[in-house]
Order: structure tokens, then C-alpha cells, then sequence
């Protein structure tokens, strides 16, 4: 047996901590990042090839990263490699955590294309409904599975001398057990530890002072350009469903939010804009209509008790309203309501959500909200 080979000074990074002064935060590397790239250092070793010391990961949105392999070796059939998690700036409870993927041959019947996708030691399983994520299977989320699969056709184009690709990978974090304590895993349902996230494929750091300057700076450059209209959102797939719903408005016109919900709104009261479009997708809805100012997981999570209240008097069907009031996530609950029940429901959140950013932004702002599916489509719209 090959013993570990170790590729870099530091097998963990040092932790991150506050940024001097004057200094830009960092922004590291999902754990779906460093899947990827273990990956990659697997396939050479299973292939019995010379492995680099760093590895090309391809981003969802465009461009690439160069992720160091922190080691790797060949054990007996099957190749392995290990990635350090490196978070940038952001306090991330996998910083500095090993990331690690195993890859031997595929056993599955017929010759065709193969890649079977597990959990190993350390990473999640999903044992609740509402997740992107089937129950019964490893806590890796549709995003990491698309760069885990890039990730080896990548290298198997190149050095798989024109066989089909049979392989089965499997993603392992040593220590992800005890990780997943500090997270909202056990909450959701995902036992046995970590999710390998990511949909960007980096960390950006979370400054509160770098959001809300950035966030006021947006505002000033739409005022500056002569707009009394802006468009709040919660984050880059819910900026674009709505670039497409409202096509007659620029781009500096719509500005990224995030979890900032109460202070945007005073902003853009503040800046002098007297209409206001929040948009957000439905599980954000419903934190804002409970109350959520600040929408952050670390602030708190939805109450499924009032949600289930909310459904039975928008709806009056009982069985829906226990069904959301013992719901996993948001998303359990959208996608079990019947259509005509969905409507009611997605109603009676955006007329809450209305009061509570009216309340917000106070009364010489026109506000409209729109709440979107999880695919980014339109459920419902209306204003005060």
C-alpha cells in the first residue's frame, strides 16, 4: 500500500479571523469546490498517473479555481484524495475541515457510462423531505454532484483512452460527524454528518459592514441615475426570475440584498425611492411575513407551527395545516399543496410580508412584493 503523500506546508489552514483594517475580505471554497478537486486527484492515482500538486476546478457561473491537494495515494484498486477546506474570511464551521473522495471501478450492470455517487464516512444522509436532495440519500446537494461529474469527465477525456467512464465515487470528511453538530443539520433531518454545498462554488466572506455599504452604494448609484423605483432581492437567482419578469427596468435598478430585509428598506426610504419591489423566493417570504428583519439562518428559523395556522385559514383543509406545521423546510410545504391551496397559501404569506416591510420602510414608500417557487417561477404578486 502506497502511503499518504502530503503536497502542501500546513495540512490545515489557520482559522480565519477578523480582517486587518483596510484589508478586502478573503473569499475562499465551497466544500462542493473541494469535493471536485479531490476528485480530479483520485481519478490520476486510479489511473495510475503522475498527480499534480494542484488541481483546475471549474465554476458553476464561469471561470475556474486552483485548489491545492492537500495528499492523495493509491490503495489497492482504488485512488484517493483529500482537499483542506480553505473559507477565505468567513467564519465557516468547515474551514480548515478534509475533504476527501475515493474512487475505484464501477460494478453496475451493463458497459455503458457509469458514475454511482455515494456518502462515506462524514458525510450527511437525508432522512427528511423538503431538501433539494432525495430521502435516503448523501447530503450532496444537485450543484457539487454536477462538479463532481465535470470534475472526472474532465481528466477522463483526457487519459481514459476512449472507454466509458465507470466509476464510483464516493465523498468522505473525517470528523464531518462531529462538524455537523455545529450546523443546522440534525435540525433538517441530515444525520451522520456534513452537506457538500455550494452553488457557486466559493465562500464569499460574511462582513455585516461590507453588506450594507455595498447595499447603500447600489441604492445611491440608482438614485444617481435619476430612479425612484428599485428592486430588492435575496440573491442572484432571484435578482435574474426577476430581470425577466420586469425587462423595462436597467440593471443598476435592481440591488442585492441578501439577508438585510429591514435595513434596504430604510435605505431606500432614506435615499428618497417611493416605489420598492422586494422579491424573494418562498421560504425567505415566510421569515420576512414572521417577522425576520434580518433573514440569516443564525437569526433563527421559520416557526412551522404559525405557518401551519396560516394554512388552514387560507386554505380551511386541516390536514394541509398539520402537514405544515410538522414540515421539514419551506419547500416541503409549497410542494405539497395542491394548486388552488398553493395560491391561497403564497396569498396569505405575501399579505403579511407586505405589512411587515411596510412597516419597515415606512409610509411614503409604495411597496410591491413578489414570492417565487424554488425554481424561480412567479407564484404570487401584489402590493400596498
Amino acid at each position: 500500500m502506497t502511503e499518504l503523500v502530503f503536497l502542501t506546508g500546513k495540512a490545515k489552514p489557520e482559522a480565519p479571523g477578523p480582517a486587518p483594517a483596510g484589508r478586502a475580505l478573503r473569499s475562499g471554497f465551497s466544500t462542493g469546490t473541494a469535493a471536485a478537486a479531490a476528485a480530479q486527484g483520485a481519478l490520476y492515482e486510479l489511473l495510475g498517473l503522475p498527480c499534480p500538486a494542484k488541481v483546475e476546478v471549474a465554476l458553476p457561473g464561469g471561470g475556474s479555481l486552483s485548489i491545492p491537494l492537500a495528499r492523495h495515494r493509491q490503495s489497492g484498486s482504488r485512488g484517493e484524495a483529500v482537499v483542506v477546506k480553505d473559507a477565505g474570511d468567513d467564519p465557516d464551521v468547515t474551514h480548515g475541515a478534509e475533504i476527501g473522495v475515493r474512487l475505484g471501478w464501477a460494478s453496475g450492470p451493463g458497459t455503458g457510462e457509469l458514475l454511482e455517487m455515494v456518502g462515506g464516512p462524514g458525510v450527511g444522509r437525508v432522512t427528511k423531505p423538503g431538501l433539494p436532495v432525495a430521502v435516503g440519500e448523501p447530503a450532496i446537494n444537485p450543484v457539487p454532484r454536477r462538479m463532481l461529474r465535470q470534475a472526472v469527465t474532465g481528466v477522463w477525456e483526457r487519459h481514459g483512452n476512449g472507454r466509458p467512464l465507470r466509476l464510483r465515487l464516493e465523498v468522505f470528511v473525517p470528523r464531518g460527524e462531529e462538524l455537523a453538530r455545529h450546523t443546522l443539520n440534525p435540525r433538517l433531518g441530515i444525520v451522520g454528518g456534513i452537506s457538500i454545498l455550494g452553488t457557486t462554488g466559493l465562500v464569499r466572506p460574511y462582513s455585516h459592514a461590507a453588506w450594507r455599504a455595498t447595499i447603500v452604494t447600489a441604492l445611491k448609484v440608482a438614485r444617481a441615475q435619476g430612479w425612484r423605483q428599485v428592486v430588492l432581492t435575496t440573491g442572484g437567482r432571484s435578482e435574474a426570475a426577476l430581470r425577466g419578469l420586469l425587462p423595462e427596468l436597467p440593471p443598476e435598478c435592481f440591488v442585492l440584498m441578501g439577508d438585510y430585509v429591514r435595513f434596504s428598506l430604510r435605505a431606500a426610504a432614506q435615499l428618497g425611492f417611493r416605489q420598492v419591489t422586494v422579491a424573494a423566493f418562498f421560504g425567505k417570504a415566510v421569515k420576512m411575513a414572521q417577522g425576520f428583519g434580518q433573514t440569516h439562518a443564525s437569526r433563527g428559523l421559520i416557526d412551522f407551527a404559525v405557518l401551519g395556522r396560516w394554512v388552514e385559514g387560507a386554505t380551511g383543509d386541516p390536514s394541509l395545516a398539520r402537514g405544515a406545521a410538522w414540515a421539514n423546510t419551506a419547500r416541503q410545504v409549497l410542494e405539497m399543496l395542491p394548486p388552488k391551496a398553493r395560491e391561497a397559501v403564497t396569498a396569505e404569506v405575501g399579505r403579511r410580508l407586505l405589512a411587515r416591510l411596510q412597516g419597515y420602510a415606512g409610509p411614503g414608500v409604495h411597496l410591491k412584493a413578489m414570492i417565487l417557487d424554488f425554481d424561480g417561477r412567479l407564484q404570487w404578486r401584489g402590493e400596498g
